[in-house]
């Protein structure tokens, strides 16, 4: 262990799989006592286990990101059993829908509006109220390469995105002076169970999905994502304050 977070206490929504789970090991792995929160009790509970069992400090809190009382009670599950929080990762999110936008279904709107935006809102209003007491902090929010480009048969997937994209440059402006920064992540192509999931959803085969998103010939590994996350969490990006940093294999340079 490198000890870049000895002493520090992180938090990752969406800590149960994919790049969640990857962020949670990669902070325990660096010495950071670790919240993992998502609402699979399963998946979290093993990753929290996994830190245990690699001689890191982790409690799973299963959370609906979507409800403000869930929200609430993760960041307090930080401060009350580790002390305060110094880093928080939001990577809890749901899948792309598969309709043109007519076609979209209200429920589904909306439950991308709340698991995407909403949570990312209530995530980010909690985390800077604990940061603000312990005069420092770093946030990093997942966004998307659909933050910055819009793609069929995914317009409310992508509103969300942008949202994100826009709300991590607002609160970065509002509490840069506070000492918190304020950043996200875009990925790209990333192999994790969502991608699976979607890319099955529309019958896509993965070497045109590649093709199509990737200049590197395979897609992003969530170890990839993880690096991202700490170094935009670590003192190494200190001036680093507002910025959406793209990690999608040369995807957004087209």
């Amino acid at each position: 262990m490198s000890g870049r977070f000895d002493g520090k206490v992180a938090l990752v929504t969406g800590g149960a799989a994919g790049m969640g789970r990857a962020i949670s090991l990669a902070f325990a792995a660096e010495g950071a006592r670790v919240v993992v929160a998502d609402v699979n009790t399963d998946g979290g509970e093993q990753t929290a286990e996994i830190i245990g069992k690699d001689g890191g400090d982790a409690v799973f809190l299963r959370t609906d990101v979507s409800r403000s009382a869930d929200v609430e009670a993760m960041v307090r599950t930080a401060v009350d059993d580790y002390g305060g929080l110094d880093c928080a990762v939001n990577a809890a999110a749901i899948e792309i829908e598969t309709t043109l936008l007519a076609d979209c279904p209200e429920d589904v709107f909306d439950r991308l509006v709340a698991v995407n935006l909403k949570s990312i809102f209530l995530c980010l209003k909690y985390e800077i109220g604990a940061m603000l007491e312990r005069g420092s902090g770093a946030i990093v929010n997942i966004a998307s390469v659909n933050s910055f480009k819009a793609l069929p048969k995914q317009s409310v997937y992508t509103a969300t995105k942008h949202a994100v994209h826009g709300m991590t440059k607002s609160a970065a402006i509002e509490y840069a002076s506070a000492g918190i920064r304020v950043n996200a992540i875009a990925p790209g192509a990333i192999d994790t169970p969502m991608l699976r999931g979607a890319m099955a959803a529309r019958g896509s085969k993965e070497e045109d999905v590649i093709a199509r998103l990737s200049l590197l010939g395979r897609f992003g590994q969530t170890s990839e994502i993880a690096d991202a996350a700490l170094w935009l969490c670590s003192a190494e990006s200190s001036f680093t304050v507002g910025h959406v940093l793209a990690v999608d294999g040369g995807y957004l340079a087209r």
